[in-house]
């Protein structure tokens, strides 16, 4: 099948069509958690972006399924600044809140003094292996090889796999752009697939259980350059029906920031 132009056609005045490149792997009605959470990083930056402040921080709160039809953006500043800059955002559908954002923007400096590797030493910087050769594109069991967010993804694994539980590591190339009209930047690419953590690494059989992340939050210290971004996720399930997903967002030139996501986990 034929890609769709983008993840979102816009419609003016804030609203935007989603295409079946934004579609949850469970439910075709809905919103996978990652075009949502792009869109939102986008209308913030336009907002607050500037050459001298970056995206370096934001977390999107899914208020429930976020249906696939026509959404609305708002945006504001809530703490305006020269050297930190907090924004808020909210995508509406049928005009009703469906995700909440926040962000921080940071001021650009000088390159600060080399630290000692002791000091440097963290998850983050955990090399990432070349970008494997063409795989064959498949998701997670049962899932229809047509599923529109799957098929607007490429995905390389370096290790696990949609149908292996457990930790993984892919490389993951978006194929279609966020907006219909617009390029796509390093952070939408980063974004676009961060949400995706939590499956990719899920401990559980997936037709037995279900892991639901009410929020992501992603870091980037820098925003990635080229095409490919990799994604290094895990997950770790509580006693109590509560887990954690975390992962290390990478390009080819190394780490750019981490992933994190709650987990509500229970018995389908």
């Amino acid at each position: 099948m034929q890609l769709p132009e983008a993840f979102y056609i816009p419609a003016g005045d804030g609203r935007y069509v989603p295409t079946e490149a934004t579609t949850s792997p469970w439910d075709d009605a809905s919103q996978h958690g990652g075009p949502p959470a792009a869109l939102l990083a986008s209308v913030i930056d336009r907002l607050a972006g500037t050459p001298e402040l970056r995206l370096a921080r934001i977390t999107a709160e899914m208020l429930g399924p976020i249906p696939r039809r026509e959404v609305t953006v708002d945006a504001s500043v809530t703490r305006p600044g020269r050297r930190v800059v907090m924004t808020e955002a909210t995508l509406s559908a049928g005009g009703r809140p469906a995700v909440l954002a926040r962000a921080w923007h940071v001021a650009l400096g000088d390159t600060p003094p080399p630290v000692s590797p002791s000091a440097a030493a963290s998850g983050v910087e955990t090399p990432v292996e070349a970008v494997p050769s063409e795989q064959e594109q498949g998701y997670f069991p049962g899932i229809d090889r047509q599923w529109g967010y799957g098929r607007a993804v490429e995905w390389r694994f370096t290790e696990s796999g949609f149908d292996v539980p457990g930790p993984a590591r892919v490389w993951t190339r978006v194929r279609v752009p966020l907006v219909a009209g617009e390029e796509l930047t390093g952070y939408q690419r980063a974004l676009i697939v961060a949400d995706a953590a939590n499956g990719l690494s899920n401990e559980l059989p997936i037709k037995e259980w279900l892991f639901i992340p009410p929020a992501v939050t992603v870091h980037l210290r820098r925003h990635p350059v080229g095409e490919w971004v990799h994604l290094a996720c895990r997950t770790a399930t509580g006693d109590d029906g509560i887990g954690l997903t975390t992962g290390v967002l990478s390009d080819p030139g190394g780490a750019v920031g981490t992933v994190e996501q709650p987990l509500l986990i229970a018995p389908r």
